[in-house]
């Protein structure tokens, strides 16, 4: 697939930008000469795979005796991935993003509990991302995961269609209100919120109960937003038939788009327990299947909202392109795009600089609760086969510039002293 590297799109002042995601001095704007030398520092030990194994096993065994390293974690990989350990912890983050003109995405990134107290605690502090982006434009949408108010084991119980006993009923019936809670009150403050993917043994209860949820509230305007896994050999014709059911009952689709997160389980499973393999046999068959759901929403647009939420630079310069084509406005409420905290800030900081919608999952909560999700960031920046990653190679190029213009205003310096 050729690349784009440099296309143009109308804002919506009706001034062409130029949007290159080889732009550094827009990628790194917000970020201080000592913030993008921590950065540049964090990324070049994430491009060390040994290095990160062997970091990634010290911690969890520091963590597990106790070890004071909280601080040390707070002040790098923490502070550079995640917004805070609470909401009101997040709001420097959100201010930051707020000033370039970038939404924040609260995202309560607490993994691993499974008690009935733990999913309430969660509903409970969903509910509270909602009220906040209630209160601020610099929070345009809420997000939760349904493994977050339910077990896994049932959901996928539910799935296979096997019969739930009396207790089975009681917590599915326990998870349906949970879900409608969180809903309902996105409904009434007028909040969108996203329902994330999740493995293919859930994800059909995962839909099901999300699209009973938009068809309770999405026939004024599109609230509940269900997610796709593109390298789901599925999930195309998936959202094609969430289409028409839409059109059928007359109710607005949010779709949030992502390449997937799952694929070492999805495939260990499936060979495990000799099924055919669920996901696409090719990333270029996974960008294939991604840019032709892109095309499937501008072709349906009059009732679908979409997120694309990719860290692809084709996919999103696609969509500016198709964008540009159909005389479609920057700043349309039915377009975003989203990346992660810390991640494609080139990005991030090129679309919403030429005035596009674009919002940054924050992930937030305890520093043990949201190692997981760190650890997971940390595996997906190494290097691969030796070379460098996009992220430390822009950041290399930023810290070069930064460099040369020092040089400059120094030597401008000198012939201004020099003439005097």
């Amino acid at each position: 697939m050729p690349k784009m590297d440099i296309l143009k799109a109308p804002s919506h002042q009706q001034q062409e930008k130029t949007i290159s995601f080889d732009d550094t001095s827009v990628a790194f704007a917000n970020q201080s000469n000592w913030q993008l030398k921590k950065t540049f520092f964090i990324f070049a030990a994430m491009n060390r795979n040994w290095l990160v194994k062997i970091g990634t096993f010290f911690i969890k065994l520091f963590l597990m005796l106790k070890f004071p390293i909280k601080g040390a974690i707070k002040n790098t990989i923490f502070e550079h991935f995640c917004g805070g350990e609470t909401i009101e912890g997040c709001n420097e983050t959100i201010k930051q993003l707020d000033a370039a003109h970038i939404g924040t995405i609260l995202d309560y990134s607490v993994e691993g509990e499974e008690s009935e107290e733990s999913f309430d605690h969660t509903v409970e502090e969903i509910l509270l991302t909602i009220k906040k982006a209630a209160e601020s434009p610099a929070v345009p949408f809420s997000v939760f995961k349904v493994t977050g108010i339910a077990t896994l084991e049932l959901l996928e119980k539910v799935q296979s269609g096997r019969e739930l006993t009396a207790e089975d009923q009681a917590a599915y019936a326990r998870v349906k209100q949970r879900m409608n809670t969180l809903c309902k009150a996105a409904h009434d403050l007028h909040v969108r919120i996203f329902v994330d993917a999740e493995e293919t043994w859930i994800q059909d209860t995962i839909d099901t109960l999300t699209y009973e949820m938009m068809d309770l509230y999405n026939h004024q305007e599109c609230i509940v937003w269900n997610t796709y896994q593109m390298y789901r050999t599925e999930s195309y014709s998936n959202l094609v038939k969430a289409t028409e059911t839409a059109r059928k009952k007359g109710y607005e689709l949010g779709i949030k788009l992502v390449r997937g997160a799952y694929m070492e389980r999805e495939r260990q499973r499936a060979h495990e327990m000799e099924y055919s393999d669920p996901i696409h046999a090719t990333k270029e068959d996974t960008d294939q299947a991604y840019n032709k759901a892109l095309q499937y929403f501008l072709d349906n647009h009059d009732i679908l909202s979409i997120c694309l939420g990719t860290h692809n630079e084709y996919s999103c310069l696609l969509m500016v392109q198709k964008m540009k084509e159909m005389g479609i406005a920057a700043d349309d409420q039915h377009f975003w795009f989203a990346q992660l905290l810390g991640m494609s800030d080139n990005i991030s900081f090129n679309l919403s600089h030429a005035g596009y919608n674009v919002a940054k999952y924050v992930p937030y909560g305890p520093i043990e609760a949201v190692m997981p999700y760190l650890f997971r960031r940390a595996a997906e920046n190494t290097s691969v086969a030796g070379q460098a990653s996009r992220e430390f190679t822009l950041l290399k190029k930023e810290v070069r510039r930064r460099k040369r213009a020092v040089r400059q205003d120094l030597c401008k310096s000198k012939k201004a002293a020099q003439k005097a």
